[in-house]
């Protein structure tokens, strides 16, 4: 019995991955009018444990594109101050307050809630089509240039032909890999263990809930339950485990704001998941008929929770460059490179700023500046909201149809 023959598909455009970057890029293209098929490995996208913070840069591209008011309508929390305990001193980080901008808060909400709705805003446009449980497995060539992907969708072949493919999966991107692009690391000397805990009717509402890590320990309100992050220093993981899951919960009761009893519902390794911080960038984002964006292209540090809103700014960037080169069918390597040219001062200022925020922490012994430089400048925090909240170059987008 002869095998199926796989499934083919023809777009302008095929977004590998459903993430903020994947998303945002495939609504805006099928907004201007670009035929574009998003492919997600998942069949949803309820993942623990991903950035819920959505930045002033990216609320305003929502209030750009007339979907801000709808955005805002879901369940979410808002600070318009990141604070921070450091050395026993409660410190402001940074100020959104004084932005030039519509919305001066960061939004926190479940980046499953943002991602359904950017799906299902993309999904009324007839341009569009999301793939889910689909997994990219290898480009497809024509004279030695990328012209589509081979993907498995449920176990069934499929190809999708196209005239540019993104990257657009993440850190560790399968199609960075596939087409040999090359990155350097710069590190990072923590990594995070995040664990659910259930809340009870009796648990205060903790106002740190959406500060900076407070004796390394993080808390996010996720409605019914906590979401805890417990830093720890890179490659201590495996000597943890060794010592045990009990030693492990006296070590976060330490630092934890809840009783030690409550820590007795982590009983396996399973409960945790590791976040393996890293930093790193390609130097060449693209090949022919191939661009990588997001953390695809930049893995960044959690520091700022702008991971998000640099993807985001990402792909807004790429559609404004590339979307009447996709519509004239004429995409050329010279017009990939110029989306990389516009994204890299961010990219390396934001990275350079994280490298070296992190690297204060590899000597745990010597006191953190920051409180004594705040004091001694009291505009810190406004330049910090600015460079979190707005980063280094803000995109807008050009095309609505």
């Amino acid at each position: 019995m002869q095998p199926a023959p796989p499934k083919v598909l023809t777009t302008d455009c095929c977004i590998v991955g459903g993430g903020p970057a994947g998303l945002m890029l495939g609504y805006l293209f099928a907004r201007a009018g670009v035929r574009v098929v998003v492919i997600e490995k998942h069949n949803d996208f309820l993942r623990d444990f991903r950035g819920d913070t959505i930045h002033p840069s990216t609320l305003q591209i929502m209030h750009q594109l007339g979907l801000l008011e709808e955005l805002l309508s879901l369940p979410h929390q808002r600070a318009e101050k990141l604070q921070a305990e450091i050395a026993g001193e409660e410190v402001t980080l940074a100020d959104f307050s004084r932005l030039p901008v519509k919305c001066r808060f960061i939004a926190f909400m479940p980046q499953w809630d943002f991602l359904n709705f950017l799906a299902s805003k993309a999904a009324q446009l007839p341009e569009f089509t999301l793939l889910k449980s689909t997994r990219f497995d290898d480009f497809i060539y024509q004279h030695d240039n990328v012209c589509g992907i081979r993907a498995l969708a449920d176990g069934v072949e499929t190809e999708i032909r196209a005239q540019l493919v993104i990257g657009a999966d993440g850190r560790h991107s399968q199609v960075r890999q596939k087409a040999g692009l090359v990155s350097r690391s710069f590190g990072s000397p923590r990594d995070v263990l995040w664990f659910k805990l259930t809340k009870q009717p009796d648990d205060p509402e903790w106002s740190m809930g959406h500060k900076g890590p407070k004796q390394n320990f993080i808390i996010i309100d996720r409605g019914n339950f906590w979401q805890c992050g417990y830093s720890i220093t890179k490659g201590q993981f495996e000597p943890i485990k060794a010592a045990g899951i009990s030693q492990l919960k006296h070590q976060i009761a330490q630092v934890a704001p809840f009783p030690p009893e409550r820590l007795e519902e982590l009983s396996d390794w399973q409960q945790l998941s590791l976040l393996v911080i890293r930093i790193d960038r390609l130097d060449k984002w693209m090949i022919p008929g191939v661009l990588c964006i997001g953390d695809a292209a930049h893995a960044m540090s959690p520091i700022g929770g702008v991971g998000v809103n640099l993807a985001i700014q990402d792909a807004v960037a790429t559609a404004n460059y590339l979307t009447s080169p996709l519509r004239k069918r004429a995409v050329s390597l010279r017009q990939l490179k110029k989306v990389q040219q516009r994204r890299q001062f961010p990219t390396c200022a934001t990275q350079f700023i994280q490298i070296k925020m992190s690297g204060k922490s590899r000597d745990s012994n010597k006191p953190s500046p920051l409180p004594r430089l705040i004091r001694r400048f009291p505009f810190l925090p406004t330049v910090f909201g600015w460079i979190i909240g707005l980063g280094f170059r803000r995109e807008k987008p050009r095309f609505s149809g």
